[in-house]
């Protein structure tokens, strides 16, 4: 197994929290994620900038449980966003989530992969390729935004966009601080050379 770069922001223990950090940590625990949520990830970081991260994770929750995109949509976009950033945490926490809501393993396994999922269903890889397309160009042409119109319609639309944002905000989060799944997991990716 390759080395992994060290984590670059301690994690705050519970005890040791200041009322903004407790704070975020109850709207974390009082939202859709649940009690048994844990500062790690994206949320050990936000730790270190509470009034941050309570905005962060509003947006999140509700860009996570709220939309009106399907699951199985939802999750594949995120997926495709942890793989294009290579967001370690993001796709450990995310690939078994994408499973149940049924992204194929094929699916999965090809976009961790790098690959276009060549099994995938026609909603998939029209939003793969709007994906790929938003992410590599900046933009989307009127061809890929009309396939993808064509099944989502506007809110839904305007929502992924802002679930790709939101993602892509997680995985710069995970990325700058080293923010990784737990030492006994396989990393998904291969750690950049620094």
């Amino acid at each position: 197994m390759a080395k992994r770069p060290a984590q670059r922001l301690p994690l705050v223990a519970e005890a040791e929290m200041n009322k903004a950090q407790l704070t975020l940590l109850r709207a974390l625990r009082d939202g859709p994620r649940g009690q048994s949520i844990t500062p790690r990830g994206p949320f050990g970081a936000w730790m270190h900038a509470p009034d941050l991260g309570l905005l962060a994770q509003a947006l999140g929750a509700y860009v996570r449980y709220q939309t009106s995109l399907p699951p199985r949509l939802s999750e594949f976009a995120i997926l495709c966003t942890a793989r294009h950033w290579r967001a370690q945490y993001e796709w450990f926490a995310h690939a078994p989530i994408a499973e149940r809501e049924g992204v194929s393993k094929k699916v999965i396994a090809d976009l961790q992969a790098g690959k276009r999922p060549a099994s995938g269903t026609k909603e998939e890889l029209a939003l793969y390729d709007f994906i790929e397309e938003l992410y590599k160009n900046r933009r989307v042409s009127d061809k890929t935004y009309e396939r993808v119109y064509a099944f989502l319609g506007e809110e839904a639309l305007v929502q992924l966009v802002g679930i790709l944002g939101y993602y892509s905000l997680i995985a710069m989060t995970l990325n700058v601080f080293n923010m990784l799944p737990p030492e006994d997991v396989e990393l998904a990716f291969a750690e950049p050379k620094s």
